[in-house]
């Protein structure tokens, strides 16, 4: 397989926790690695490649007027070297909107597609985690670029995590098809009559985190608060029971059910899922969270790696083009 190739300098713990997440997926899952950024800020590359870039996109700079004006930025060289065939996939811990701004620019739409979507995965406690879809690339929508966000994120998940018939649900206010925005209302006219959806109605903000539904779809502002507002969740209940386990008057007993709940801290761990999925792009591009850890960085060069072996991109390509009438506009 073709190197993946890592944004060396997207990240808040760029690029020391990048470089080391690096050397840690070459010799955990037998990866080729190909740093992207400035070569004097990368310490320590040993054996790996560096593929110089002298410009860095900063986490609040405007993403659309970046990429166009720092052409030698990590982020846009990382996706040229997926243009260019000369990588598998790209990873960036960095800015999300210059990601997928690079990604778009540089790989191209999937012929058909409307506009990408970011397939966020979301932890559910012994089952598949749920695909929630759009996490943040399409702030404002139209109910045609959502059936394809439901068309999309659907092979997403049976690509990623096996699913034979993903389960699809429209995110709204109510489980009622006369409840929501209008474009949910109109969304959810146009996904009852979609083929090769399994379209089971609206769910609500509650259905995210349970097995009842394996991808939800939503536009990018919305998605992108849920996704932030359960991570926000998940962390402080974490800290909260810590606090309470480790406390004098739990003692033994606290030791030992600190013990019990370790498993299920790590599934719910954001370095644990391996970053985002960009949709619709003709190319593997991984965004993982602004605070990712060496480990997360492993993980997401993995999550890139079986998804570039398993043709997610071809998947998509096929099931767009398969689309009866084409892309709704």
């Amino acid at each position: 397989m073709l190197p993946v190739a890592l944004d060396a300098m997207g990240g808040d713990r760029a690029p020391a926790e990048i470089v080391s997440g690096a050397h840690r997926a070459v010799a955990e899952l037998g990866v080729q690695v190909i740093l992207v950024g400035r070569p004097a800020d990368i310490d320590d590359p040993r054996d790996l490649e560096v593929h110089p870039a002298s410009e860095v996109i900063g986490m609040g700079d405007d993403p659309a007027r970046a990429v166009r004006t720092r052409k030698d930025s990590s982020l846009v060289r990382a996706a040229e070297l997926v243009r260019d065939g000369r990588a598998s996939a790209m990873v960036s811990a960095g800015n999300t909107g210059a990601t997928v701004a690079s990604a778009l620019l540089r790989m191209g739409r999937i012929k058909g597609v409307s506009r990408p979507a970011v397939a966020a995965p979301i932890p559910v406690p012994g089952s598949t985690p749920t695909v929630l879809v759009d996490a943040g690339a399409m702030a404002e929508c139209q109910p045609g670029w959502l059936v394809q966000f439901a068309q999309m994120g659907s092979v997403y998940a049976a690509t990623r995590y096996g699913l034979e018939s993903p389960r699809v649900g429209l995110l709204s206010i109510g489980e009622e098809a006369s409840k929501g925005t209008a474009l949910v209302k109109d969304t959810h006219a146009l996904l009852s009559d979609t083929p090769g959806i399994r379209f089971i109605g609206n769910v609500e903000g509650r259905d995210i985190m349970s097995p009842e539904v394996d991808v939800v779809v939503t536009d990018g502002f919305t998605g992108n608060v849920v996704l932030k507002t359960l991570e926000g969740s998940l962390n402080m209940l974490v800290r909260s029971i810590g606090g309470v386990m480790l406390s004098p008057e739990a003692g033994q007993a606290g030791t030992r059910a600190l013990e019990l709940l370790a498993p299920l801290a790590e599934q719910m761990d954001p370095d644990a899922t391996g970053g985002a999925m960009l949709l619709g792009v003709d190319g593997v591009c991984i965004i993982s969270h602004g605070s990712s850890s060496a480990t997360a960085i492993v993980n997401a060069v993995a999550v890139a790696r079986d998804m570039a072996e398993g043709g997610l991109v071809e998947a998509l390509r096929a099931a767009v083009g398969a689309a009866v009438g084409g892309p709704r506009r």
